[in-house]
């Protein structure tokens, strides 16, 4: 049976790297027009979406656009990088909390069906392998302090709405390092696979990587993302569930799969400079029993995304084309 078939479904934060994926598949499984929300503007969806830019800090307009809605995806956060968390952690933490305060709870009061928030790995304490359960046990990472803090609150919020309203209606989904189309491709802000795709495209070579490329990372690309989420609404499941491949690579093994698409690339590691933890790799156990299985490996996903990038990256190369030249 499938339980999208005539529900009304908004999703926020549809026009980037898991909204793509994510109404991609939606639009399979609904009969009914899918509402999207986005503060960026709407460049790639196709006219079949009801779609709004808004500015979801203001309650009013999540009150409005939450009214008479079945389902929410909500997605719409910051996206940012370690550097961004370090130099800029307002311009991330303030808007992140609110966006998720605000739409959880117009949609509470409109009587939402079921709501899944976007949670991250952010929320864990420095450990080899992540498990839901030790969250609260723990602090986040000093390298997540303010994305951490940020998303733990979304979480805590929707176990308050239980205790006091019996609103048990909020899937909470972590997912691991998300790469993919449609990313944050800002060389001077992106997380570690979209800033060396654009970098490279844009032609720096030898291609500079801070540290020694052993840190080791659980990276997902965003279609597997996209379909836990629809799993996590499907099945109403209510517990925090992890969203990774299950198994880490190095930053070495990725830059070199990046390599592999660019000719004569050259790799160059800055080893004086090295950030982020060790090892951060996600135990998917719980996902896997509600049936969820990453399909898409590191090689091939990164594959995809350097081609879909080569595609569509004249947008980027006037915003970015300095970047190289200031190295």
């Amino acid at each position: 049976m499938n339980y999208f078939k005539n529900k009304r479904i908004l999703v926020t934060g549809g026009t980037g790297l898991i909204g793509m994926s994510l109404l991609e598949r939606l639009l399979s499984k609904t009969n009914k027009k899918i509402k999207v929300v986005s503060l960026d503007e709407n460049t790639y969806l196709k006219k079949n979406f009801d779609y709004h830019k808004l500015d979801l800090r203001e309650f009013s307009n999540c009150l409005k656009i939450t009214k008479n809605i079945d389902v929410v995806f909500n997605l719409i956060g910051i996206k940012g990088s370690p550097i961004m968390s370090k130099f800029k952690p307002a311009s991330f933490f303030v808007p992140t909390i609110t966006f998720n305060t605000n739409m959880m709870e117009a949609s509470r009061r409109n009587n939402v069906e079921r709501y899944l928030y976007t949670s991250s790995v952010g929320v864990y304490s420095p450990n080899k392998i992540f498990k839901e359960d030790s969250v609260w046990k723990t602090f986040p990472s000093n390298n997540d302090l303010f994305a951490g803090w940020a998303k733990r609150m979304g979480e805590l919020q929707s176990e308050a709405y239980k205790i006091e309203y019996n609103w048990n209606a909020v899937s909470i989904v972590r997912p691991a390092n998300v790469y993919g189309p449609y990313d944050n491709f800002d060389p001077s802000n992106a997380m570690v696979i979209p800033s060396l795709i654009a970098r490279a495209t844009m032609g720096e070579n030898p291609l500079k990587i801070m540290g020694d490329g052993s840190s080791i990372r659980d990276f997902i690309y965003s279609d597997d993302v996209a379909d836990g989420m629809i799993l996590a609404i499907e099945k109403n499941f209510t517990r925090p569930i992890n969203l990774g491949y299950g198994r880490g690579h190095s930053i070495k093994q990725l830059s070199n799969y990046i390599k592999n698409n660019f000719k004569d690339l050259e790799i160059k590691w800055d080893k004086k400079k090295i950030i982020g933890d060790d090892i951060r790799i996600m135990d998917i156990n719980r996902a896997k029993g509600i049936g969820f299985k990453p399909k898409i490996s590191l090689e091939e996903g990164i594959n995809r995304t350097c081609r879909w990038f080569k595609n569509n990256s004249q947008k980027y190369l006037t915003r970015y084309n300095s970047f190289t030249e200031k190295k």
